[in-house]
């Protein structure tokens, strides 16, 4: 299972974004994914800078690390035509590093452009219309649909080769979706049977992406308490979280969320074994890739110099 580096937008602004990547190809992680969030989910976490000139920064800044999003939604806050002329452009910059992660979306982040939050079902069926490869074949594409209709849309700079496409997962219509439409999967838990779902809709063999969030200090007990802080939004679950229309919400929702609550789930300090068996998790259940995401923008630079030096291969051994 290769190990990568996540640029975590809700934790620090642009410049350190791109600084941290440069030190994570360094230390050799195997890619780099990036949130792309119009909101942090917290407050205490601070920021939400504009993921896509972060790319282009980061493309520029690195010259063999494979660079992804994890994930865009190219349905309502971004029209899909925007989203692909976005691609091909992050593609061409990357000299072909770039993979397009896409998902359903939060309304965190969607809510901003005055849009009404449509229902799950309806967000499927969305991004279903919004995967258009035809934007990356060249020439001019017209299209009406049920969601999206646009009018000789041709994208001018292209890649040789079209970005991969991923799509995230959580359920049973994700993985039909991402099974049929993509060419690898994306989760956040190490559930084999999403993999599973993924491969009979027709994603056997291809790569399945993972993220685990960690929380490295020295000391456990900052480490831990870091982790409470910027980490606790994600205990009501996906389902909930897609739901919550800002960050007080997510506030609320999180209130009665301990700290040994947040380390049951995330591995806090520097005791490798703990890692390792989060890690573990995600390669049993068929996971070829495993993007890990250190809690705190402020503590990125020590991770990735212990991740180099004592995790990163303990962690594809594992």
């Amino acid at each position: 299972m290769q190990i990568g580096y996540t640029m975590m937008g809700e934790h620090a602004g642009p410049k350190a974004l791109v600084e941290d990547v440069g030190r994570a190809e360094a230390a050799g992680f195997d890619s780099a994914v990036i949130s792309d969030h119009f909101f942090p989910w917290l407050d205490e976490q601070g920021h939400a800078p504009y993921t896509w000139s972060v790319l282009g920064a980061a493309a520029q800044a690195t010259s063999s690390i494979p660079l992804m999003t994890y994930v865009t939604c190219p349905t309502i806050r971004y029209h899909p035509v925007v989203v692909a002329q976005k691609a091909a452009t992050a593609a061409l910059l990357s000299d072909g590093r770039f993979t397009l992660g896409l998902g359903t979306g939060e309304n965190l982040n969607e809510h901003v452009v005055g849009r009404p939050w449509p229902s799950a079902d309806v967000r499927h069926e969305m991004l279903e219309e919004a995967v258009l490869r035809s934007l990356f074949a060249g020439g001019c594409v017209h299209h009406t649909g049920r969601h999206f209709s646009f009018d000789s849309a041709k994208v001018w700079d292209l890649p040789e080769q079209p970005a991969p496409i991923g799509v995230a997962v959580s359920g049973p219509a994700s993985c039909r979706l991402a099974g049929e439409l993509a060419d690898l999967m994306i989760a956040t838990d190490p559930d084999a049977s999403v993999g599973e779902a993924f491969a009979a809709a027709g994603g056997a063999g291809n790569p399945r992406y993972g993220q685990l969030a960690v929380s490295y200090d020295p000391d456990v007990h900052t480490a831990r308490r870091r982790a409470w802080e910027q980490f606790r939004w994600f205990s009501a679950g996906w389902k909930v979280n897609a739901e919550l229309p800002g960050t007080a919400a997510f506030s609320a929702a999180s209130v009665a969320v301990r700290e040994d609550d947040v380390a049951e789930q995330i591995p806090c300090g520097a005791d490798i074994e703990q890692f390792l068996e989060r890690i573990a998790a995600f390669k049993d259940a068929g996971f070829t890739h495993l993007a890990l995401v250190q809690v705190g923008g402020d503590y990125q630079a020590p991770f990735i110099e212990w991740a180099q030096r004592e995790l990163l291969d303990a962690a594809r051994a594992v």
